[in-house]
């Protein structure tokens, strides 16, 4: 196993953001193999009908996170990225304002699957909801969905992992 690397990719992910991560104004803080960091202003867009922040949000930023991390880490051990397969977030506490921060940490990284936890914090650091991913490491140039799976490894495009499925 090739140990992590440093290497903060959290620039090259903001200048590419797209779909969900576009829609939900998701700003990476911090993108390393072993941590992500990011973060969103509650808006209009992340709340449901009483005006909270809807629980879909924190399901899918929560899996936003832990699947980058995991396909960075996946990535620099020569995998060609990671699938999501199972997601359990549970909500914590409401919220209808502010910045929120989501922290992604690697619990386990297999050869075939990583899990990754997530903590989803509002800017006075009280928790508002938590997560786990398991994923699953795709060999590079694997088909998913009926695709090749490609562009994860160049070097002109940023690393994509959340671009899964």
């Amino acid at each position: 196993m090739t140990p992590a690397t440093d290497t903060d990719h959290s620039e090259r992910l903001n200048d590419h953001l797209s779909g969900y991560d576009r829609a939900m104004c998701l700003r990476f803080v911090r993108a390393t193999a072993d941590e992500i960091v990011a973060e969103y202003v509650v808006d209009e867009q992340h709340r449901q009908p009483y005006g909270i922040v809807h629980g879909g949000v924190h399901c899918g930023v929560v899996e936003t996170v832990c699947s980058t991390g995991a396909g960075l880490s996946a990535i620099e051990r020569g995998h060609g990225g990671v699938v999501g397969i199972e997601n359990h977030t549970s909500f914590i506490r409401a919220t209808r304002a502010g910045r929120v921060r989501v922290r992604a940490t690697p619990l386990t990284r297999g050869r075939r699957s990583q899990v990754w936890e997530a903590v989803v914090r509002d800017e006075n650091d009280r928790l508002i909801a938590q997560g786990q991913v398991r994923l699953l490491c795709l060999e590079a140039g694997a088909d998913l969905a009926g695709e090749r799976l490609a562009g994860l490894n160049s070097t002109d495009d940023p690393p994509r992992p959340g671009d899964h499925a």
